[in-house]
């Protein structure tokens, strides 16, 4: 698990091909990499995978075809800036919000303006995951964790602070840009138990002890 709260920013050094997967070398110097252990969990923009490879300044892992095809990281070039968290510890705070590094879909940036000192992004998603997006509720983009601020149908606008701009690939982001998205876990599992043809938690139940 992860909490969309980036640690580091790294650079693909080289991307490999081996048997029609790719082994992605990422190098930065913004976490004690040799401290982590073979087979850790590394979330590389947003993206769940495996250190196969550690070294002082970076990481080897391996990538899936399948992986390849359902995110963004195909998309990727030697010099690219991938935003980096290893996996959470128990005890660790979590600033962001509880992230699996399973991503759902990939989105397109639609827009990009100033807002003050501020970024505003307008992101397009497939119209079957829009239904998981809420305003002010959370969603992951290239492993970070944000806030929605608003929502249209299938776009969903965001407000980067500089901060966030400033410890992430977000500021490198343009009209066009793909970036992955992973909805809020809470929003898949509330779906689940109000499936109306399963046994979950009706509305009804939910209007009763009020809730809804």
């Amino acid at each position: 698990m992860f909490t969309g709260i980036i640690k580091a920013k790294g650079t693909i050094k080289a991307m490999e091909q081996r048997g029609g997967d790719v082994r992605l070398c990422v190098r930065s110097d913004g976490l004690p990499w040799s401290d982590y252990e073979l087979g850790e969990s590394i979330a590389v923009n947003g993206v769940c995978l495996t250190a196969v490879e550690l070294y002082e300044d970076g990481f080897d892992t391996d990538v899936s075809v399948e992986t390849l095809d359902v995110t963004a990281l195909g998309g990727l070039d030697i010099g690219s800036s991938v935003n980096l968290e290893p996996a959470i510890s128990l005890g660790e705070r979590l600033g962001g919000h509880l992230v699996s590094g399973h991503v759902d879909c990939t989105g397109k940036v639609m827009s990009r303006t100033t807002d003050a000192r501020s970024i505003r992004l307008s992101i397009e998603i497939p119209k079957e995951y829009a239904r998981y997006v809420a305003r002010k509720g959370s969603v992951c983009v290239d492993g970070v964790s944000l806030t929605v601020n608003e929502v249209s149908g299938n776009l969903f606008e965001l407000n980067i602070i500089p901060h966030t701009a400033e410890v992430t690939v977000v500021d490198d982001y343009a009209p066009g840009t793909v970036v992955n998205i992973e909805v809020d876990l809470l929003a898949r599992y509330l779906e689940r138990l109000l499936d109306k043809d399963g046994d979950g938690i009706s509305l009804e139940f939910l209007k009763a002890h009020g809730y809804a």
